[in-house]
């Protein structure tokens, strides 16, 4: 089973999420809480994925990634946010989020991201992509010449990176350990200059790096 905690300052919005994720039925939301009970639940519960409102009264969503992401092993966040432009979350991408769903994303879709989340993968809704890209603020020369340090089989793991490919899927796909993707995948975010997932991805898409992959 999938731990989840859900962290929202309604409690009606909380309940919903939890419904959804309970019915795919390998998937516990094993707490809820607003901004100010968020941390405490978290560290008692240890989940592998936190969903959290980036903006909330009181203790924000940015406060509270601060704080996940300074623990020991933490779980993978995906900020949840129900506006179509948000200031926040560049500052969010900075603090390592893996993931950002709009609070209207489709149920089923709601599972899966769950699910790539546990995995290590990262998350982006449809609806939020664009929401992200443009926050980033890399340019596509900057990205490219970025990306240009790495070697064509390190490209090709990015890619898989940028697409929502967890570890054990790389490991999978290129017989590969996961303990050696994982260390690639740390060599290529070191090399990219960015400190998550989602930074590494974000550079590969404004790069182009996916539309390379696709072909013609």
């Amino acid at each position: 089973m999938i731990r989840v905690v859900v962290v929202d300052d309604e409690a009606l919005v909380r309940s919903g999420i939890e419904l959804i994720l309970r019915a795919a039925g390998d998937i516990d939301v094993v707490a809820t809480a607003d901004g100010r009970d968020a941390m405490w639940e978290i560290s008692l519960h240890r989940p592998d994925v936190v969903l959290l409102d980036i903006r909330m009264p009181g203790v924000d969503g940015l406060t509270i990634l601060t704080e996940v992401r300074a623990l020991p092993d933490p779980p993978a966040v995906a900020m949840l946010t129900t506006f179509d432009t948000d200031e926040h979350i560049a500052s969010a991408l900075r603090t390592g989020a893996a993931g950002f769903l709009l609070k209207d994303t489709d149920p089923g879709q709601l599972a899966r991201a769950v699910r790539a989340l546990a995995g290590g993968a990262v998350v982006l809704s449809p609806s939020a992509a664009r929401l992200v890209g443009d926050s980033a603020g890399v340019s596509r020369a900057e990205a490219a010449a970025r990306i240009g340090r790495l070697s064509e089989w390190e490209r090709h793991v990015l890619t898989l990176v940028a697409e929502g490919a967890s570890n054990d899927d790389i490991a999978l796909g290129l017989a590969l350990s996961v303990h050696a993707v994982t260390e690639q995948v740390k060599a290529i975010l070191g090399k990219l200059m960015v400190n998550s997932r989602m930074q590494a991805a974000l550079l590969a898409q404004a790069a182009g790096l996916l539309d390379e992959a696709s072909g013609p």
